[in-house]
């Protein structure tokens, strides 16, 4: 049974270790080896918890959900207002991240994660971001009715200077 529910803080190692598996399978061969080998769930999980306390004390506008398979946390989706240079635009929604451990790709957590964050944002417009190299993922969320909008830019891992283009793909409903 599929189940979409608010991230907990006993959820938090499996959705950083689904999120690392994810990077390293969706960005193998796009993102250099280097900074795929470098990520630390430690690091990770400790951003996590902090940004659960944030959203905890309404200093957060982010959401995240989980889904599981049966008790298994096997993805997250995070979202919210849409980030700018200075702030947030809060007419349009963005989602933020959304990854499913690779091992069940293909069985319908990733869309039920996505359908779940649209019907959690209010606004008329949602957008993302998408490497463009992650064909993967650019056939899935158009699979959903989302489009490339025409901005491109360029995003580099932090720590790095290496640059990937992306792509911003939205949703207008």
């Amino acid at each position: 049974m599929v189940t979409v529910r608010p991230l907990r803080d006993e959820d938090v190692p499996a959705v950083v270790a689904g999120h690392i598996n994810g990077w390293r399978t969706a960005y193998k061969g796009i993102v250099a080896d280097e900074v795929l080998d470098g990520l630390d769930q430690g690091a990770w999980a400790e951003r996590r918890r902090t940004e659960l306390a944030k959203r905890a004390a309404g200093e957060s506008p982010w959401q995240t959900l989980v889904v599981l398979d049966g008790d298994q946390v096997v993805g997250h989706v995070s979202y919210g207002p849409y980030r700018t240079g200075d702030g947030f635009d809060p007419e349009v929604g963005e989602i933020l991240a959304i990854y499913v451990d690779p091992p069940v790709y293909g069985r319908g957590f990733g869309r039920a994660l996505l359908t779940a964050a649209l019907a959690e944002l209010p606004q008329a417009e949602v957008r993302l971001w998408v490497l463009e190299e992650n064909e993967r993922a650019r056939r899935f969320y158009e699979k959903a009715g989302l489009r490339p909008d025409g901005v491109r830019e360029f995003w580099s891992p932090a720590g790095t200077t290496f640059r990937y283009p992306e792509l911003r793909y939205h949703l207008v409903r």
